[in-house]
């Protein structure tokens, strides 16, 4: 299987490279190794219409500046002005760690390695740590907050205590909707050294739209806002967000539903003696035994592994309840005879 940068990501997602090392298994792939929501929203058999000129024109700045508003009343941020819409939070990651001189940069993990790749291509000497007390020090602090895959959380006041002793904290918040009702940092963002980013499409399940934000002090998004230029947003990606992020009686139905989820999920898996490490409602990070990727591929069913954490997988939501006994019994014939004896 081919791996990308961020450890054990299939690249591109494509369904043929998946199925590639497991060319006997039955066609159907359930993609369990994402960690994002599977019932997007609103409907993915009735997405609301888009007028045709959305496709042909440019956006109007006005555009761009109502998703901003309605972004940052629904993530808390102190204004419009502290919110700056980009296509995603990935493209934003090395633009936001080039904020400041090229120094020392550490990234709380075990995390995505995103952050580490975009922090040396700022310039910093990165490297990952696994205490929040190693974060202090440095030129540069990156957290992500839920984490993934393990879903740890730091507080907000050891949050705000870290950017008083680097000269940039980034907190990145990209699991915030699917997390245990810690704070967000987004309230906070008139601190100078504080950049929190949000990722829309993982909540929302809308991946595809590639959009994401920065949330910050106007001073600091005025470099980001200038090196993104004018039209950074689609037209489409525009229309979808505003209203997905206006609908907050589905993201409250959303919240409930995907706990419920993630608890269906936990019993499947203790069911079969597998241990729930931590994680989100969006996911799951699970201690398994060796050659539970490979049986699961025999099943058509694709969980993401860590090379550099062997015996852990995350598991993603099944996006119904067919899919979760489907789940149910591969782990049934491959589960047991990998115990020992």
């Amino acid at each position: 299987m081919i791996f990308d940068r961020a450890g054990g990501t299939p690249l591109g997602r494509s369904l043929r490279t998946v199925n590639r090392p497991f060319p006997d298994a039955p066609d159907g792939l359930l993609d369990l190794s994402t960690a994002i929501n599977p019932r997007p929203w609103p409907d993915p058999a009735l997405p609301p219409p888009l007028p045709p000129e959305m496709l042909i024109r440019l956006p109007e700045p006005g555009a761009i500046r109502e998703l901003e508003a309605v972004a940052a009343a629904c993530y808390g941020a102190p204004s419009p002005e502290h919110v700056m819409a980009a296509p995603g939070t990935q493209l934003l990651l090395p633009m936001v760690a080039g904020l400041v001189p090229a120094g020392i940069a550490h990234i709380l993990g075990p995390t995505y390695g995103e952050h580490c790749c975009a922090a040396a291509l700022a310039g910093h000497a990165a490297r990952e740590v696994v205490e929040p007390g190693d974060l202090p020090g440095g030129t540069l602090a990156m957290v992500v907050n839920p984490s993934n895959p393990d879903g740890r959380i730091l507080r907000q006041d050891a949050l705000m205590s870290l950017a008083s002793s680097v000269q940039l904290l980034v907190v990145d918040e990209a699991y915030m909707e699917a997390g245990s009702g810690v704070g967000s940092m987004a309230p906070m963002a008139h601190m100078p050294r504080l950049v929190v980013l949000r990722s829309f499409g993982k909540f929302h399940g809308l991946a595809g739209l590639r959009l994401g934000f920065a949330i910050a002090a106007p001073e600091v998004l005025a470099p980001l806002r200038a090196m993104l230029g004018r039209w950074s947003i689609s037209g489409p990606a525009l229309a979808y967000a505003v209203a997905a992020l206006a609908d907050t009686e589905w993201a409250e139905t959303t919240r409930v539903s995907l706990r419920g989820t993630a608890a269906r999920l936990d019993a499947v898996l203790r069911r079969h003696r597998l241990r729930v490490m931590g994680g989100t409602s969006l996911f799951r990070f699970v201690r398994c035994p060796e050659g539970t990727l490979e049986g699961l591929g025999q099943h058509s069913i694709l969980a993401k592994p860590f090379p550099d954490r062997p015996g852990f997988l995350r598991f993603g939501l099944p996006p119904d309840d067919p899919s979760l006994a489907r789940l149910d019994r591969a782990l049934e014939g491959v589960i047991a005879p990998l115990r020992p004896h």
